[in-house]
Order: C-alpha cells, then structure tokens, then sequence
C-alpha cells in the first residue's frame, strides 16, 4: 500500500484514538482497517511475525466497544453483556495483553480477566462481569467443560468477539485443545436458545505467521474472501535473513545443547558483524554458561574485544557491573556479555535490559520466555537448540513453532537496522522442518483425532452432543474436518475419497467412540444407539482433565482400594507416561528401594513379596520417586529426577482426587478414604505420618521442619504450644522468627468438634445414628475458603451411607445429620465417621459408633422406649481427634435412598439456637 493510502488514527471515533501512540498505522494495518473496523466480518490474516497484528486485535474490539456510544456520542458500557475472549498459546502472552489492555481501556471500565494457570483467583461472577477473557486453550477448554446450566458455559451466550493469537498453534499436539474451544463456540452459537444472544453472531478473528494453507483456516472459521488477508515479507519492518544450521545428535540432549556453545561465537562473529545479538538457550544454566564461554572467547582478544567498539562503552560497562548484585553477571559486563532470565532479581533484570537497549551490551543469553514477554529486539537472533526443557514433563522437547517464531521475531531493530539476521541451531534430520517454517512452506494440520475421545465426552457432559447427529455435527464444526477433506492421508484415510465418503468415516469414528465410551459405562445411549447421556464416570473425566485410558485405570480399582493400589493406579496413568526410565538413574532407584533405613512406606516386590533388587519399568521409577518425595525429606536431588517427581505429584494429586469422587459415586468407602488422602499427600509432598508434617504450613521448609522435629515438635498441637524463644534458639533464627513461625498456624481451618452417637429408631429394623459438626472457632484468614469432606460408612460391607461436602468456615453450626442403617445381621455393627479436610494433613476427624443386634427389638411407634445402655454416647469414641478443616455447603436438602435396595435412609438437618 503507497504512503498516502495509509490509514490515519483521526479516522477512529475521538474517544478511541487514544489507545494508539501513532498518527498513522502501517500499511498492513491499513489493508485490514475498513474489515477490521468498519465490518463485523470474520477474519483471518497470516502475516510475518513483528508485522503489527496485535493493532488488528485493539480494531476489532473498538469496533465492538462502539456499540456502546450513543447517538449523542456518549460511552455507556454495560459491564459483560459484550464479551471478547482472546486466545493465545502461553501464559506470557496472556499477561503481556492483560497490562497492555488494563492500560489501555481501564479508564473507560473495562473488565479484562486472565484465565491461566497463574490465575486461580476468580469466581463465576468475575466471569460474567468480564469484558475481555485473556487465556490459553487448555485452561479455557478446562473452565468451560460445564454444563450451560450449572454456570460455566452461561457467560458463553454474551460471547461476540474471539480473538486467536497464533492460531498456527493448531500444528502443534497442544493444537488439539484450541481446536476443541472454538469448535464448541462455533456449535453453541447455531443452537436455537442462542438465537438472541450476541453468541449467535460471533465474530472470529484469527491471525497467524505465514502458511500455505490460510484458506483451509478460513473454512473453518466461515471467513469470506474479504475477511482473508495474506501478507508476505514484505511486510516486516526490516528484512530479516534466516539461516538453519543442522549438527550431529550427542549422546543425550542436554550434552547436544551444551556441544552448541562451541559455535556461538564463530557465528556471531559471521552473522552479527558487530550489532546486538540474542541467544536463547533452552534453560536458565544454559543462557549462563553460554555467556560464560562467550566472555572467555572475548578475553583471549585482549583489547581488541569484538564486543566491546569504545573506551566509552568499556567504561559504562565497568561502572554498571558495579551496581550488579549478581556475581557471575559482575564479571561477564565489562566483556559486553550477559544473561537475562526469571531468576535475576528485578533490579538486576532491569539493568540488564537498559544497557542492552542502549547497545552498551552487545551479546544478552536468555531463555524463551524474554521472546514472548519484556520486549528487547535486536540485530542477530541466535537459536541455539530448537528444543526446550519441559520442566512439568521432566525431558527435552521441540519448541512450539509458536515460540520459535516468537524468537525470529525478535530480529531486526525498525530504529536501528535496515536487515534482520536469525540462525537456528537443530539436528540434522529437524533442518527441513525449520526451513519450511520460517519459509512458511508448513501447512497447518489437526491434532484433535489422538485425543478425540476425551473432548467428544467433554461435549456430551455439557448436554451440547445429546445423540449420534449432533456428535457428527460437532465434528464438521472442527478443523479436522476441513483437513480430513484436503489430506485424507494424514488422518489414516484412504486417498481421493469422495466428500459423501469423507461423512462416512466420520461417522464411522463418531460410532466407534460412541460405543467405546459405552462399553465402559462412561455414557448412556439408547437401543439403537443413538441418543447419549453423561454417566458419572465421564463427569468426572471430564471435570479432572483425565485421559480415557486412565479413567479405565480407575474404573477396574479393586473394591477394597488401599493407598498402595491408587498408588499404583497413578503410576500407570497416561498424564505422566512421558516419564523415562533413564539408564543412570538405575542405581539411585535402586538404593532407594532396598531402603536399609526402612524410609518408605510402600516398595517394589519382586518374587516372595522381597524388595526388588533391579527397577526395571518406568511405572516401577514414578512409585519410587512418589514413595521417596512423601517421606518428606527425598533422597533424590538430581535436577531432571526431581522434576519428574513434582510432575508426579501435580498430576497424581489431581488423578486421586478424581479416584476419590468416583469411590463416593460407587459408595466404595475403603476406596474414597485411601484416594481422598493420598490426593492430600500428593499435594502436600508428605505422608500423614511423617514427622515433617508442619512443612505444610506457609514459611516452614525443610531446615525449619527438621529443626522443629528435633526439639519434638512434630504436630500442630505442639507448635500451638512450644515456646517461640525456644524455637529460635534451636532454628538460629532472630526474634521474631518464632511468632512468625507459631503465626503460621492461622492459616489451618477452623477447630471442628465432631459427635457420634445412636439414637433410637421409630421403624423397626433400623438404627439411627446421628453425626454433629460444630465449629468451635472461626478461620483466623476469612478471605480464604475452607473445605471438607463428611463420609459415614460401614465398616462391615465396605460401604458409604452419606457423603456431603461442608463448607467448614461458614457452615451452619451446629450442623447435624441424621442416618438410618439397617439393623445387623450379626452382632454389632460399627458405623464411622470422617471428616477429611481438602487440603491439610493431620487436621482429619475420626469417629466410630458400634450398632448392637439387640437394639430396636422393644420399640413401639406409640411408646418411646428409654435408649438402650449399649446405644449411650458413652459407646461413642474418638479415634482421633485432629481439628480444623475446609468443605463445601452442607446438605442442601433430605436425601431419602430407596429402602428397597436394603440400605438406609439420610436425613440432614441444620440446627439454629436463640
């Protein structure tokens, strides 16, 4: 587009210009002004990375916003009706939007949301109230797999704006999950209830890096020929020249990546002739000994350092790594090298950035999240390995073509260079695929047919797939369909099948899934198979995030589930099957099994139920590192083991407490008691009898717990009662380290007092025992919701006769329920009661009453009868008593189960006194 067609900023509505810091947009701008703000049309532009498409996103939502200026010109916004949902592939980029935008569009009340994995502090309301919903597909798939009516998918029908950032993600396996959120927006609009809703005209507007295939996207975003905008390189704002260098595999990838810093220099010393330069590094070790063997190169140059161009800069240098705190960074200043990474402290980090930014720092090393959030371009991009250490995983792992192209974009300065230069470093056999990347010769494939069981069940629970027809239809909302019909191929098809053919085997896959998920009992569907209902199972599934085949795992658990078997279950679970089981960490898994000391609770067995002496399976290596992680104090130190384990932990965590909602759906006592604590020491990295327990508590770690435990202070009881002068001579701490320390105990839940007894019964046959919760002191943080589980069961027949969930800080008090059990058959009868809190271990409440054969045998409908000695609250004790807790709302209303199958009856009742 030539200078005088560009689009000046004067042609936006007065109150909207100040959003932007120009007068005129650019000519790629220009092109998408009149269908980004003058249409409501869809769109989906592919265009180089730095070419200005984050301007298209603000157009698209001002032209949404104007809907709320009058005809007198006035800005009245009505706070949620309008919503725009922005969608991007990392958590960086989420937050880099939510401060822009805050800033931005703040001022006129609008609501901007992030929706991440570092936000778990919002409720449905924030929800509603949203203007702008920032996140990342997993999470929003996540908050959405809810049924329209229980809330989580009603702020759906105020949807009008979706905006996808790097919508090429779609390539990738995290593609699966974008695929799967805007194939339910896109269905939800078409149905009838949303006729009136702003969903039913949702706008998409999607923006990518160059691909070949930007009208295949197009289909599937029902985008019209005006609504596709292709730009090529010619857009960039400087021209940027791509190198791909492809080396020999190591032995392993972490010595691949370290044999690359013996050609950073020559390459820079070649490509960057003499401007800055960027080299990302996988880890934050790696950006430092990159810089390190950097630095050791420009020492042996004397005064003729490459990095260095003037006594002036030499001089800024020296004085500024002076005010360094970092003592490795100190040393590597004056050469004109340094790092940059999250573990930098702020003022350091900022130190860093401005000599960078002044070209005082010639060379900065860091890791990929500097590509997607503090904006630092420069001359030369160096890649130096295109794959990254996934710490939740635990191994090395190709980059999102996302993040690379996020680094490339970080090559050539508009205000400084004409020309851009990125090198990308990779194996051999990977060369290809990055020069198709970054020649955007990649076309842009589905990803939903791997886990296409798991979001077709999540679609059945939200009641949106409810027969045969609607799944089939759900499926031509998806990309999949698109590329099934261009590249049968690719999704194991046969080549040239007819469009009438295609339809066939998507419903073929529709059947197949359909009658899967029946078999085992997952859903419900009609004789002929057509119509489908969500059973239990697959809410559960579907509401923990779980992966079909470990959702059988759970389902085949043995009736009389120990902690041991849900452990096992776990290690068996699809979410943590990427874990290895790596040669060199053969010998530590050993030595930890034979366990001399006796440190784990549970171990592998081999022949006659010994210690087996040799771990040989992958499964064998996650139950040794949960064992050895819940002893509280691991032996495992080694940095890619440990990291396994905390992935174990979250995951497992996560695995259990689904168990745990399953056993109480099955009335499987034994099973919900051991998955309800193990997902509790999961989550808190230690078992319930371990002496390290107050490591739970917020400021205790390690060095304080084994200080603690070693002047017998092993409980929260006894940290309520030890002396804070004692605990600071035996921790070395100061004053006032042990009122801090003995501080830490407000953040428990409330002090619970639990009640057990038998009454006696008006029906004959039946006892009745009552269960009393009262909350004899109130949560010292009240901004913080406590939570807990209330499970009677019998002993006898391992079996749950009720469940609720309590809201422990705000319940009722006190809270009574009442339960009807069938008289014994032998004896006695024991009934028990637990009180198991969410999140702390140690704080669980215990109770059992015995229920006599005898009892009942007297007593009259007309003539109360004088309870039997043997049903006295004597007979009712304590097992344990350990306080505090945290649950949900208490029994709304009278549960009655039906006495034909021969179990009980509940009652619950809420008991208020004047």
């Amino acid at each position: 587009m030539d200078a005088y067609s560009l689009k000046s900023v004067q042609e936006l509505p007065a109150m909207f210009r100040s959003v932007f810091s120009f007068r005129y947009f650019n000519s790629l701008q220009s092109e998408c002004f009149p269908a980004c703000f003058l249409s409501d049309v869809n769109m989906v532009i592919s265009a180089p990375t730095g070419s200005g498409k984050t301007v298209l996103f603000e157009l698209c939502i001002l032209r949404l916003l104007s809907r709320f200026i009058s005809t007198e010109g006035k800005f009245i916004h009505v706070k949620g009706s309008l919503k725009t949902v922005y969608v991007a592939p990392s958590k960086a980029l989420v937050q880099e939007k939510l401060r822009d935008w805050n800033q931005k569009l703040g001022s006129w009340g609008i609501n901007c949301l992030e929706l991440t994995g570092d936000n778990e502090y919002y409720n449905n309301k924030d929800i509603q109230d949203a203007d702008i919903i920032l996140t990342t597909p997993e999470k929003f798939d996540a908050v959405t797999r809810y049924r329209i009516k229980d809330g989580g998918l009603s702020f759906f029908s105020d949807i009008a704006l979706v905006l996808i950032d790097e919508v090429h993600l779609l390539n990738d396996p995290r593609g699966a999950a974008l695929e799967a959120v805007v194939s339910r927006i896109k269905m939800l609009s078409c149905i009838s209830e949303m006729k009136l809703s702003p969903l039913a005209h949702v706008r998409f507007l999607a923006v990518s890096a160059t691909i070949p295939n930007i009208n295949d996207l197009a289909e599937w975003l029902m985008v019209p020929n005006e609504g596709i905008k292709k730009f090529g390189e010619e857009m960039r704002p400087v021209k940027l020249t791509t190198k791909v260098f492809g080396y020999t595999p190591a032995k392993n990838d972490f010595l691949f990546e370290k044999r690359l810093q013996n050609y950073i220099f020559d390459i820079l010393m070649q490509h960057s002739r003499g401007k800055s330069a960027l080299v990302f590094c996988s880890t934050r070790k790696g950006a430092q000994e990159t810089a390190q063997r950097l630095t050791q190169a420009a020492m042996n140059f004397g005064h003729s350092n490459p990095f260095i161009k003037s006594r002036e800069q030499q001089d800024r240098l020296r004085e500024a790594s002076l005010s360094c705190s970092d003592k490795q960074m100190q040393s590597y200043i004056p050469y004109g090298v340094g790092y940059h990474n999250g573990g930098l402290s702020l003022k350091d980090r900022n130190l860093i950035e401005g000599l960078f930014l002044n070209s005082d720092l010639q060379v900065l090393c860091t890791t990929n999240t500097l590509a997607q959030g503090v904006n630092l371009p420069a001359h030369t991009v160096v890649i130096k390995s295109t794959q990254h250490f996934n710490q939740e995983k635990g191994l090395y792992m190709e980059y999102d073509r996302s993040m690379i192209l996020q680094m490339c974009g970080r090559a050539g300065r508009p205000q400084f260079d004409d020309a851009g230069v990125v090198v990308i470093m990779t194996r051999k056999e990977t060369v290809h695929l990055y020069e198709n990347l970054l020649n955007g010769c990649e076309l842009v494939e589905s990803q939903l047919l791997p886990c296409i069981t798991e979001h077709l069940t999540a679609q059945i629970v939200q009641l949106t797939v409810s027969d045969i027809t609607k799944a089939i239809e759900w499926m031509k909302c998806s990309y999949l369909y698109v590329r099934m019909k261009k590249n049968p191929e690719n999704y194991a098809m046969p080549k040239l099948l007819a469009s009438n053919n295609i339809e066939r085997h998507l419903q073929e896959i529709c059947v197949k899934k359909v009658n899967e998920l029946s078999r085992y009992q997952m859903i419900w569907t009609d004789e002929d198979g057509f119509l489908l209902k969500p059973l239990e199972p697959a809410k559960l599934m579907t509401k923990y995030y779980l992966k079909f085949d470990t959702m059988k795992h759970i389902m085949r658990a043995s009736a009389n589930c120990s902690i041991e078997d849900a452990l096992h279950i776990i290690c068996h679970a699809e979410e943590i099957a990427w874990i290895q089981l790596r040669r060199n960490e053969k010998k530590l898994l050993n030595d930890i099994n034979n366990d001399k000391n006796n440190r784990l609770r549970f171990h592998i067995l081999g022949d006659k139920n010994k210690r087996k002496k040799r771990i040989q399976t992958r499964e064998e290596k996650i139950f040794i590192l949960a064992n050895d992680c819940l002893t509280g104090d691991p032996l495992v130190h080694e940095l890619s083991m440990t990291q396994d384990m905390n992935s174990i932990c979250t995951n497992g965590c996560r695995i259990a407490k689904c168990m745990k909602e399953y056993f109480v759906y099955k009335k499987n006592y034994i099973g919900a008691l051991s998955s309800a604590l193990l997902a509790k020491c999961l989550h808190q990295k230690v078992w319930d009898d371990s002496p390290y327990l107050l490591k739970q508590l917020p400021g205790i770690g390690m060095v304080t717990a084994k200080a603690l435990n070693s002047m017998g202070v092993k409980s929260f009881e006894a940290l309520a009662d030890a002396d804070p002068r004692k605990i600071e001579m035996v921790t070395g701490r100061k004053y006032p380290f042990g009122n801090h320390i003995k501080g830490s105990l407000l953040s428990l839940p409330p002090k619970i007092e639990m009640e057990v007894k038998e009454t006696e019964s008006q029906r004959q046959g039946k006892s009745k025992v009552v269960i009393t919760l009262t909350r004899m002191s109130q949560p010292a943080l009240m901004t913080k919701g406590y939570y807990a589980d209330l499970v009677v069961g019998l002993e006898e027949g391992n079996l749950i006769l009720f469940h609720e969930k309590i809201r422990v800080h705000d319940f009722p008090s006190p809270y009574s329920a009442t339960v009807i059990v069938p008289n014994p058959q032998k004896r006695k009868l024991t009934v028990k009661a637990d009180l198991i809190f969410d999140e702390f271990i140690g704080v669980d409440i215990h109770q059992k009453v015995t229920v006599m054969k005898e009892m009942n045998q007297h007593i009259s409908n007309k003539h109360k009868t004088r309870q039997n000695p043997s049903c006295q609250l004597k007979d009712a004790y304590m097992l344990e008593d350990k306080k505090d807790s945290t649950s949900e709302a208490p029994i709304q209303e009278p549960i009655n189960v039906d006495e034909s199958e021969g179990f009980f009856d509940i009652q619950a009742k809420f008991h208020t006194y004047t």
